[in-house]
């Protein structure tokens, strides 16, 4: 990150929020549709879950079935028993992943719902497996953050197992030296992955009955035609001469453009729109069929800037989600900031600096909610969204990568591309697209050292998670 921001970002200690957005270029888009090699297509969906959450999915794979995605529910259980499959993999993340490799070869899945997060405790550990990716970008914020495109990416471009552990040494993604230790990574998704990082069998049972009412009602209702966007100055010029305009203004314009036939409401600090968190929770609770967050996150927060000004403009933590009345108005929320997916927090952090333990990375960094801020999101019962994607650690722009290519821009802006221009309606089909247009948009130098351009673009394709059920029909389906 620009260091000028990093300076500014530690007077806003609580919140920790960086993140970045850019100016644009319209670019032609690729579209390479997942194909699975076996040609069958015995499931479209497989949901992976502990057997605690069992009890709470078989109504989802109900309603699935119900509109023709074939579904199978599968126990992290089974996987590690061998019921399916004989099982493979050195660690449970890698166990999981092979597990999703046979499924894709022998039943043709297209989709993967990963269910279970953080188990609660001081110490960290999961109801379903995570992937820590370890590049080392320079920051001297956070040499690795979690990813869920490590179980997207199953092949490499040979036609092997990626295993994003190319030299063996059991540390996933590394880029610490003058090139990629574990080089090359395919990266490209080969299917859609998306996650309900649940707690407990409660928040399991709340997010399917929020996604199945958003599929069965959303369909026709007038509601779902806004689009509201909320941005200001991201970088503001008065700390860097080379930072013109309003960068998150910008950027949801961009998406606006992209995006005919809907309503669109711009929250912008330049406009006097928005002014603090009433102004965003009363416009979505209005309800909205997209909702677009352009500026600075955190694990707890986000906010952004006024204009060509370091005063900050607070728009929405995790406290305040409980002021949403946006019930059965549910959008699709995509959040441009730094770690608002950061789905690795825990309260019991809180314990830890009362211990004296890292209080900087605790407090400073935002991370002792309960949830992060994208899953507290979606998982509120009567409000928030339905699904949401957001950046598990620091985000980048062209103001980060020394004005070189989008960064987080173009994975943000280009999402709105892929369903107002492109027409793609599956929520993972469009997580995934995205990321296969950036990659062919700036190709990654493996050679290069860490913390280069490349390293960055590696960085925000692993790090952009989709908390949400990636087989998800946007605006649900006709009644």
């Amino acid at each position: 990150m620009k260091s000028m921001v990093v300076i500014v970002m530690a007077i806003f200690l609580m919140s920790g929020v960086m993140a970045g957005i850019g100016n644009f270029e319209v670019r032609e888009v690729v579209e390479l549709p997942v194909e699975n090699n076996a040609g069958t297509n015995t499931y479209d969906l497989l949901i992976i879950t502990p057997a605690k959450f069992y009890d709470a999915l078989p109504p989802f794979q109900q309603h699935k079935e119900q509109y023709g995605v074939k579904t199978i529910i599968v126990t992290l259980e089974d996987i590690y028993g061998s019921k399916y499959f004989p099982v493979q993999g050195r660690d449970d993340a890698e166990k999981v992943k092979y597990f999703i490799k046979n499924a894709y070869d022998e039943w043709g899945i297209k989709y993967v719902l990963l269910v279970g997060g953080r188990k609660p405790g001081l110490q960290e550990k999961w109801w379903t497996p995570v992937r820590y990716v370890h590049l080392d970008d320079k920051s001297n914020w956070e040499t690795r953050y979690l990813s869920d495109l490590y179980f997207a990416d199953i092949y490499d471009a040979d036609g092997k197992f990626s295993s994003w552990d190319n030299n063996g040494n059991g540390i996933f993604g590394e880029w610490k030296g003058s090139s990629a230790e574990d080089s090359p990574i395919d990266l490209f998704p080969d299917v859609y992955v998306g996650r309900w990082p649940a707690r407990n069998a409660l928040e399991v049972e709340a997010i399917v009955a929020k996604t199945i009412e958003y599929e069965t009602s959303t369909y026709g209702a007038e509601w779902f035609n806004r689009f509201v966007c909320i941005a200001g100055d991201t970088y503001p010029e008065v700390l860097n001469s080379s930072w013109k305009g309003y960068e998150g203004e910008e950027g949801t314009e961009q998406a606006i453009e992209w995006m005919p036939g809907f309503e669109p409401i711009r929250l912008w600090t330049s406009l006097g729109t928005f002014t603090g968190p009433d102004d965003v929770i009363n416009a979505i609770s209005e309800g909205c069929g997209f909702l677009f967050f352009d500026g600075h996150g955190s694990p707890m927060s986000w906010a952004t800037h006024a204009p060509n000004s370091t005063e900050w403009v607070d728009g929405l933590t995790v406290w305040q989600m409980r002021k949403l009345t946006n019930e059965g108005m549910y959008p699709v929320c995509v959040v441009g900031g730094c770690h608002n997916s950061q789905f690795n927090i825990s309260v019991f952090n809180l314990l830890k600096v009362y211990q004296g333990e890292r209080w900087i990375e605790y407090i400073w960094r935002g991370e002792t909610a309960p949830a992060c801020w994208s899953w507290w999101m979606t998982k509120k019962v009567d409000g928030g969204s339905v699904a949401t994607l957001g950046y598990s650690g620091l985000g980048y722009t062209k103001e980060d990568k020394n004005f070189e290519g989008l960064a987080s821009e173009f994975l943000d802006t280009h999402f709105f591309w892929e369903y107002g221009m492109n027409g793609t309606h599956i929520l993972g089909e469009i997580w995934g697209k995205a990321i296969t247009s950036y990659l062919h948009t700036y190709p990654i130098n493996w050679n290069s050292e860490a913390g280069s351009n490349s390293a960055l673009d590696t960085k925000t394709v692993q790090e952009w998670i989709l908390i949400g059920d990636p087989s998800l029909m946007i605006g649900g389906y006709p009644t």
